[in-house]
């Protein structure tokens, strides 16, 4: 944990969320007290559909929202898909990219999340790259040099700390119910912060730098703590307000 950074627990709802949902959000944002938003900030990331939904319930609250994915173009013929200049119009303020389901699931390479996030940056967005090994990739020894390729090649030039969190999410930890151990997550937030920091300078110091992979109630506390862990990218665990509010509760 790095005490000059605020952390950020952000909660990816990825393809769930209808109508009734919006009763867990709003259970969410009535536990997020401003005693707690003075020590750690909030964000869910719902599905498109959602969103402006989701912002309705936030209003100006501690609770933000954000997209799961954006095209690289502002606009044009991509049935289907959905533009950082659409998010923000949601209400959203920030947007995953490059998340390993949609480098697995949709061939998108890190040229591609790059692209993604100059996108999101041009719309006023916070984009939140996501980067991991896979579990062969880390048995072979190579999770250091994969995730470290990875950001080299995702994050692009000019990078902030206003403007980008790095997630660092193991392929073979998310939704399995597998984590790493806290050596493990130390070593590979330390390798990130390094590779930051002669990508973009000094700024690589002050982006966050999120854990995710089956993070939960149980094992949050332990894992928040790890030296360069800036907070959480939160998967099954964020569809419910008291599962997702004792993760962010960590912070209290």
């Amino acid at each position: 944990m790095n005490d000059t950074i605020k952390p950020l627990v952000a909660g990816n709802w990825k393809m769930n969320g209808l109508t009734a949902d919006l009763d867990e959000f709003r259970a969410m944002c009535q536990r997020m007290t401003p005693a707690l938003a003075k020590k750690a900030d909030c964000m869910i990331c719902g599905p498109a559909t959602l969103l402006s939904r989701l912002k309705g319930v936030a209003g100006e609250g501690p609770i933000t929202v954000g997209g799961q994915d954006c095209h690289a173009a502002r606009n044009g013929a991509h049935t289907g898909d959905i533009s950082a200049p659409m998010l923000a119009d949601a209400g959203a303020s920030a947007v995953i990219v490059g998340h390993s389901e949609r480098r697995a699931d949709h061939g998108e390479t890190s040229q591609d999340v790059r692209n993604k996030a100059m996108a999101a940056w041009s719309s006023g967005l916070t984009a939140i790259i996501c980067v991991g090994e896979t579990e062969a990739e880390r048995k072979a020894g190579q999770a250091i040099p994969v995730v470290s390729d990875q950001l080299i090649q995702s994050v692009p030039d000019g990078a902030q700390a206003e403007n980008t969190v790095i997630a660092y999410e193991p392929v073979w930890a998310i939704g399995t119910g597998l984590t790493p151990t806290t050596d493990d997550v130390a070593e590979m937030h330390a390798a990130a912060r390094k590779v930051l920091i002669d990508r973009i300078g000094e700024e690589g110091n002050k982006v966050r730098l999120l854990y995710g992979g089956s993070v939960k109630p149980a094992n949050a506390a332990a894992l928040m703590a790890v030296e360069d862990v800036n907070g959480a990218l939160v998967g099954g665990a964020s569809l419910k307000a008291s599962d997702f509010m004792a993760i962010v509760e960590t912070y209290n």
